[in-house]
C-alpha cells in the first residue's frame, strides 16, 4: 500500500465525515433545543469540528487498508456495520446519564451508523 493511495483514500473519506458531523450536530441541536429559542451560533464552525472528522477518517482509512489488503474486499459493509455500532456506543451511554428525548437519540445513533456506512464505501471505492 502506498502512501499516495491512502492520502486518496483519506481525502475523500475526511471530507464526507467532516460534512457528516457538521449535519449531524445542527440536526442534533434542532431536535434537543426548546420550542421557540434562537438558533445561536449555528453558522460557527470550531476548530475541534474539523480536527476530530480528519483524524477519525485517517484511523477508519488505515483500519480500512488493513481490511482490505489482508482479507479482501468481501464483507466491508458489515464491518463497517460494525465499527459504526462501536462508534454510537458513547451516544447511548451519554443519553442514558442526560436522558435527552429518545428520538434525538435514536437519530443521532442512525447518523452515526450512516458515516461510517458512507464512509466505508468510500474507502471501498478507493481501496478495494
Amino acid at each position: 500500500m502506498t502512501l499516495t493511495r491512502l492520502v486518496l483514500a483519506w481525502i475523500p473519506t475526511a471530507l464526507w465525515l467532516a460534512i457528516a458531523t457538521r449535519v449531524t450536530a445542527l440536526l442534533g441541536a434542532a431536535l434537543t433545543k426548546p420550542a421557540g429559542q434562537p438558533d445561536g451560533e449555528a453558522g460557527v464552525v470550531a476548530l475541534a469540528a474539523i480536527k476530530w472528522p480528519m483524524i477519525e477518517a485517517a484511523l477508519l482509512t488505515l483500519f480500512a487498508s488493513l481490511w482490505f489488503d489482508s482479507l479482501g474486499s468481501g464483507g466491508w459493509l458489515l464491518l463497517f456495520l460494525l465499527a459504526g455500532a462501536l462508534a454510537t456506543i458513547p451516544t447511548w451511554r451519554r443519553a442514558h446519564a442526560e436522558r435527552p428525548p429518545r428520538r434525538a437519540v435514536l437519530i443521532a445513533a442512525c447518523a452515526d451508523l450512516a458515516r461510517y456506512v458512507v464512509a466505508g464505501a468510500i474507502l471501498a471505492w478507493r481501496l478495494g
